[in-house]
């Protein structure tokens, strides 16, 4: 019987709470009729759907990227502050939709502090540049007395935002993206952007872009030529990944393989580049772009007419995709001592764990349940597993690889610890057994379902919820678990 073993004294690393973050884009239906609806009977009185606020608690977010994405790559920041009755409403090139500017920068500040959430904000350096960074960070950052924060002041918000962490541009290396660059084009820039932003604020911490995806021809390189001039500006690299259904549904069961490998590959570039400094500084990971996306279905944004913000990438997600998502959680806390930001894309409607309806109904998609009992229950502390006599499973994509994919975190404070578990086998059951001492079973929860297809929709919000799994037993100081096929798990252990 396969055993997981797990102690105290094996530490990865510590839980930053950022790892639990989120991304809210001006794309599809995110932001208006997401989180933003005037008129919306949930609405309060600045418009923001208090239905929806109410969900992003529940969910645990405690950091959400803006405004793109994307988008950032052709936003003229000062377009959506001001006087709501002046704002121009202007074609977004990203997404080809008329963007209203009804909602921007002192709108998500606002709704920032009723979630409770940590902004994460993104600089437009595809159209714009050093010039847009620095007045946008004075307007948000600078005490009154000068013309950018008095301007801020006029709008109704005397004390500045604080804002802390900055993207220095989006997905740089996409020949998608609005002014797309190279990577020498960009280590300039972003050097030089850092540079100037250091001199309004000098405690900022600074995202470079990294690679949009592991699959781009320039991967490595791009991150190496980028991190060697930016590297004494900059605290964290980006990574970006998503992840849909192959051909055989072991690969999508076993997607996390690829976000570990990314992760693991990102690391060595840029310790790789930290060697050939001399260096004792040491840059982390922000994966400030992951979920489940059916990129397959989206055509793409030429394909796309200039419309009205509609619908776009309202994919709804399954068992399967949830479990994922909670298979990329626990990838992303076995690498806790290095990524310290982590964005679920996105927060609402737009391939997000929240969906809504206009002037109608909310619910929790599938993927929901794994992150909001991650959120919750993952302790400060993340430590190693270890998985022996574990049964293998054959994927197309990644070859053969370990059925159950696991971490655990661990709480000084209470004893407790956290184990998270997925059994990626599309056909089997496995029994786990896991050496507990003298600890007790506090709650074991799980997402599986017998129709692994199964959704949750406005009408049936809550046909995949997590089941609470009454038969795992501890004997003689182990705990042992039944875990079905294509299976979640949240095993906590208290004292």
């Amino acid at each position: 019987m396969p055993r997981l073993v797990v102690d105290p004294a094996f530490v990865v690393g510590a839980v930053d709470r950022r790892l639990f973050g989120s991304f809210v884009e001006h794309m599809g239906r995110c932001v208006y009729t997401g989180i933003y609806e005037p008129g919306h009977q949930a609405a309060d009185p600045d418009g923001f759907r208090e239905d929806v606020l109410d969900l992003v608690r529940e969910l645990g977010v405690t950091a959400v990227r803006y405004p793109g994405g994307n988008f950032v790559s052709n936003y003229d920041w000062e377009d959506g502050v001001g006087p709501k009755d002046q704002r121009p409403r202007k074609l977004d090139l990203a997404w080809r939709a008329i963007e209203p500017n009804q909602f921007g920068t002192d709108e998500f500040m606002a709704w920032a502090g009723k979630a409770g959430v940590e902004p994460v904000w993104a600089v437009n350096l595809g159209t714009r540049g050093i010039k847009e960074a620095v007045e946008l960070l004075s307007y948000t950052n600078l005490p009154a007395g000068t013309e950018l924060p008095d301007r801020r002041v006029a709008n109704g918000h005397e004390a500045p935002y604080g804002i802390k962490v900055w993207c220095l541009g989006n997905e740089m290396d996409g020949p998608w993206q609005i002014g797309h660059k190279t990577a020498e084009e960009y280590a300039r820039l972003a050097e030089e952007a850092a540079s100037a932003m250091r001199r309004v604020d000098p405690d900022l911490e600074f995202v470079a872009c990294g690679s949009s995806n592991s699959g781009m021809p320039t991967f490595g390189e791009w991150e190496r030529v980028v991190l060697e001039r930016t590297y004494d500006l900059v605290d964290h690299i980006s990574l970006h990944a998503y992840y849909e259904p192959r051909d055989d549904s072991a690969s999508f069961l076993a997607a996390a393989e690829d976000m570990d490998r990314m992760i693991s590959s990102v690391i060595a570039t840029a310790d790789h580049v930290k060697a050939l400094k001399r260096s004792s500084k040491e840059i982390t990971l922000s994966f400030d772009e992951w979920n489940v996306w059916r990129q397959s279905d989206f055509p793409g944004e030429l394909g796309l007419g200039i419309r009205e913000v509609g619908p776009l990438i309202e994919d709804t997600y399954t068992v399967d995709d949830a479990v994922v998502v909670g298979s990329l959680l626990i990838t992303l806390l076995r690498h806790a001592d290095r990524v310290k930001i982590a964005c679920l894309a996105q927060l609402v409607n737009v391939i997000g764990p929240i969906r809504t309806e206009p002037g109608g109904r909310a619910w929790r998609q599938t993927i929901f349940h794994p992150f909001a009992l991650t959120a919750k229950y993952a302790g400060p502390t993340v430590l190693q597993t270890a998985i022996s006599d574990g049964p293998e499973i054959d994927t197309t994509s990644f070859g053969r690889v370990p059925a159950l994919w696991s971490t655990a975190t661990y709480d000084e404070q209470t004893g407790e610890i956290a184990i998270f578990v997925v059994n990626r086998s599309v056909t089997d059951k496995i029994d786990l057994e896991i050496p507990v001492g003298s600890l007790r079973i506090a709650r074991h929860l799980a997402l599986y379902d017998d129709d692994r297809a199964a959704v949750n929709t406005a009408d049936d919000p809550d046909r995949v919820v997590p089941r609470v799994i009454e038969g795992t037993e501890i004997v003689d100081g182990v705990c042992t678990a039944t875990l079905p096929p294509a299976s979640w798990h949240l095993i906590q252990l208290t004292v």
